[in-house]
């Protein structure tokens, strides 16, 4: 089957030829390239106060920049979440490639913030292509292993966002400091291209109505069944209310942990503001039980995003990264549990489609309250903006680790 027919949705007669790859090969290559897509989103991060000086740009335009990405993604989620069903995997992935690839250039070049907003939001449908396509891979190639198909999904998409300004940090060190690290990545995403090409690829899960084969991609209406209800909405919760934090980390909080610590080095924003991610994508290799991780993550989520606050005021390195790693092992555990909770609920056909509804509200909490604190900062400044934004995120964190608490209490009653 080749990439052609699989795109035109008219499943060719299976040869001997392509990369009979195996299943090792084939989760490398899943979870590779939705990481690679994320470092991509994600190379910016420590690149906005360069691009705010350069271009003239404020705390809301570089918000607005962040969230064109964000809507984006969103948009392409609710519009093209399901495709890999009917496409295939891998033809979902290497639109998902090119995509990138597209976006990277735009914004490499872009001189206006328009320009800027553009290649953003290619970025952001690049990784909404892979998104869905990338987590019902992995899980169809370990059936039998439900968890570790969820851990190696957020291990990639945190690992991914996580690395993606470290390396835009360091790789801004080289001539040309925000075009260089575009330019680096696109070689190394245009690799991907060669075994997406030449991969023998498995046939898709739902192939359309040969009459009617374009009437599969129309959006559709998100829905969940009875029994994955409960798990979803959690996981909707949690996602959001986490993102909403890693969206200050990948937005404003370069500028601002400049502020905090009285310095300029890309490298090192970079890595500050990677750090709440590598430690979720990191706790997705730890193996924790028990019936209050969700609560007890959660807790921890919120009491350290109030200690980032306290870390500002105080001007305390050593708080800034202790908080920022506590808050990602806080979330990582937390939306590991509840996401895999949900992964489990659903049936297989229809994986993709759920999950890329999961990640339709978890990307909107990086996207709205974003918004809302690059107005208040351009308001109140960004000192206080910073001060409300976390006393408002960790005060929701615990307040839902407390509904989490009294949820279960009452599901053991009825039991």
């Amino acid at each position: 089957m080749t990439v052609f027919s699989e795109l035109r949705m008219r499943p060719a007669a299976a040869t001997a030829s392509g990369w009979n790859a195996s299943t090792t090969a084939r989760l490398v290559i899943s979870g590779a390239a939705i990481f690679m897509l994320l470092v991509g989103a994600n190379l910016a991060t420590p690149l906005y106060p360069l691009l705010q000086a350069n271009l003239g740009l404020s705390s809301l335009d570089v918000t607005a920049a962040f969230a064109s990405y964000v809507l984006a993604l969103v948009g392409t989620l609710l519009l093209a979440g399901h495709w890999s069903d009917h496409i295939g995997r891998r033809a979902a992935l290497l639109l998902a490639v090119l995509t990138g690839l597209a976006g990277n250039w735009i914004f490499a070049e872009a001189q206006t913030l328009a320009a800027l907003c553009a290649g953003r939001a290619f970025q952001g449908m690049a990784v909404a292509l892979a998104t869905g396509a990338s987590a019902a891979a992995l899980r169809e190639l370990l059936p039998s292993r439900p968890e570790w198909a969820s851990r190696f999904t957020l291990l990639a998409s945190s690992g991914g966002v996580a690395a993606g300004p470290v390396i835009g940090g360091l790789l801004s060190l080289l001539p040309g400091a925000t075009t260089a690290p575009y330019a680096v990545h696109s070689l190394l995403l245009a690799g991907f291209l060669v075994p997406l090409y030449l991969i023998r690829a498995r046939p898709a899960i739902m192939v359309p109505a040969a009459s009617r084969p374009l009437h599969a991609l129309a959006p559709r209406r998100p829905s969940v069944s009875r029994q994955a209800r409960g798990a979803f909405w959690l996981a909707s919760g949690v996602g959001f209310l986490s993102f909403a934090v890693f969206g200050f980390s990948l937005s404003l909080a370069p500028g601002y942990f400049a502020q905090v610590l009285g310095t300029d080095s890309r490298p090192l924003i970079g890595v500050l503001a990677g750090l709440p991610l590598g430690a979720s994508a990191l706790s997705q290799l730890v193996t924790v039980r028990g019936r209050q991780i969700v609560p007890a993550g959660l807790a921890v989520l919120g009491v350290s995003v109030m200690l980032l606050g306290t870390a500002g005021a105080w001007h305390s390195p050593l708080l800034l990264v202790g908080a920022a790693i506590t808050a990602g092992l806080g979330q990582g555990l937390a939306f590991r549990t509840v996401f895999n909770e949900v992964a489990a609920r659903v049936e297989p056909a229809r994986h993709a489609q759920i999950i890329s509804t999961v990640y339709v509200i978890t990307y909107l909490g990086s996207a709205v309250p974003v918004l809302g604190l690059g107005w208040a900062s351009a308001v109140l400044g960004m000192a206080a903006a910073v001060q409300g934004f976390v006393l408002l995120c960790g005060t929701a964190a615990l307040g839902l680790a407390v509904a989490t608490v009294v949820h279960s209490a009452r599901q053991q009653a009825a039991a």
